[in-house]
């Protein structure tokens, strides 16, 4: 196997710059490098050279042995200068050696995954560690990265195992005087008991994902209702182009918000109205289509303009508020718009109620998101437990078959749930995992 390396600090120039290095080669890389093997697990402060002596920089290096390290191998730290020069140069020497390489991305967790170090949802934890922008995904992403998940899909597992034992134990046994009663009556119940666990833990609105991508809001309303301005002003920064002509914003625009520690993205769109043109017509169509994905729709009207707003498009499931702005013009004239669950009159000329939005926007995205323990964050995640699950329920149901055929149908639960962390066959599925991580982790 190659020995791989890859700045882990970031973008340069920094103050530090990290390179880790992970692979059977670290052993003769350090004693060429800096002379001898440091003691494990201590930052020393050594002279780096190239192969040819020349001093490259001055700085610490760590030393993790394997099995003992994040991907099980080998591996050492440079923490060097944070140039770009100093760090182009230690990368050249350490390409000078044989088998070492430039890591790609993710390559460093994928090699901790093989080893067994963390499982797949562990590692896919950390990736959304690395992403994540607010202190809600801040803390899923944690508590998944030190293996929520797994602790709970591996105790769902040895349960069905334990359970697949007592069905099998009762068929084979069957007929033996001394066995009390039928050992899979409880085994049974158990796999009735589990098969709402996972019903339940799959009711949760698809809060795991949801948080993930943000709470999503789309502003929705005529051209000249004030949608760009609202959001510049959510935003707190010129997003959108605000003009007095009818149609100015065509494709749609996304501000990703961090409102009290919620992810909250929202979406300006084009005015909605008979089109004068392809392109505005196309950006109306846009429009449109962003309802289909939205939590929340905000729909603007303007209090010295109210209109006829009768015929909102269909929201799915997604919340309707509406939005009076310009409220520093008059008092909004129009009827209170069917169908909304909150009415807000804003004005982004003085300013007032618009911070008030962004806390009802936050308080909105907390409710939708805000769960208690781990939920699944990805749709493999759940497309593998309602697998699980439908096994579960076919070895439940009445008249379903003899007991091998009912033990087969849990072990093809336990199959897929084995597919959620990792344990069982999911080859095909880690260079769609381990793309998303940068380079370096």
């Amino acid at each position: 196997m190659d020995t791989i390396h890859a700045v882990s600090s970031g973008s340069l120039p920094a103050g530090v710059g990290v390179v880790r290095v992970s692979g059977p080669a670290c052993r003769f890389i350090l004693e060429t490098t800096i002379g001898r093997i440091p003691p494990p697990r201590r930052a020393v402060l050594r002279s780096i050279r190239d192969r040819n002596g020349l001093l490259v920089d001055r700085g610490l290096v760590l030393w993790m042995p394997g099995p003992e390290s994040f991907t099980g191998e080998d591996t050492i730290e440079f923490h060097v200068h944070g140039s770009r020069a100093v760090v182009r140069a230690l990368a050249r020497h350490l390409d000078g050696f044989d088998g070492v390489r430039a890591a790609e991305p993710g390559e460093f967790t994928r090699r901790a995954f093989l080893a067994g170090r963390i499982d797949l949802t562990e590692a896919e934890g950390l990736a959304d560690l690395l992403a994540a922008e607010t202190e809600a995904q801040r803390r899923q992403a944690l508590d998944q990265a030190e293996g929520g998940l797994r602790r709970l899909y591996q105790s769902w597992r040895d349960r069905l195992v334990r359970i697949r034992a007592l069905v099998e134990a009762d068929f084979d046994f069957a007929e033996e005087e001394d066995v009390p009663g039928s050992v899979a009556d409880e085994a049974w119940a158990d796999a009735g008991r589990l098969r709402s666990e996972i019903a339940a833990h799959l009711a949760d609105g698809h809060r795991g994902e949801r948080l993930r991508r943000g709470f999503q809001v789309v502003v929705l309303g005529r051209p000249n209702a004030g949608k760009s301005s609202l959001l510049n002003a959510l935003a707190r920064r010129d997003a959108a182009i605000v003009t007095d002509e009818p149609g100015t914003t065509r494709d749609p625009i996304e501000v990703h918000l961090d409102l009290e520690g919620w992810p909250v993205t929202v979406v300006d769109t084009a005015g909605l109205r008979e089109a004068t043109g392809k392109v505005e017509a196309e950006g109306i169509r846009r429009a449109v289509e962003r309802i289909a994905g939205a939590d929340l729709v905000l729909w603007t009207r303007p209090c010295d303009d109210p209109g006829d707003d009768a015929a909102v498009p269909y929201l799915g499931g997604a919340a309707l508020w509406e939005v009076r702005t310009k409220a520093d013009l008059g008092a909004f004239a129009g009827e209170r718009l069917a169908g909304a669950t909150a009415v807000y009159d804003v004005s982004v000329a003085n300013g007032s109620g618009v911070a008030g939005r962004g806390s009802a926007l936050a308080a909105a995205a907390g409710g939708a998101l805000c769960g208690v323990g781990a939920a699944p964050t990805r749709e493999r995640h759940r497309s593998l437990l309602e697998r699980a699950s439908g096994e579960v329920v076919r070895a439940l149901r009445p008249g379903s078959g003899e007991a091998g055929m009912r033990a087969e149908d849990l072990r093809r639960a336990g199959e897929a749930i084995g597919r959620v962390t990792g344990a069982i066959g999911v080859e095909d599925l880690l260079d769609v995992v381990f793309r998303e991580f940068c380079i370096g982790k």
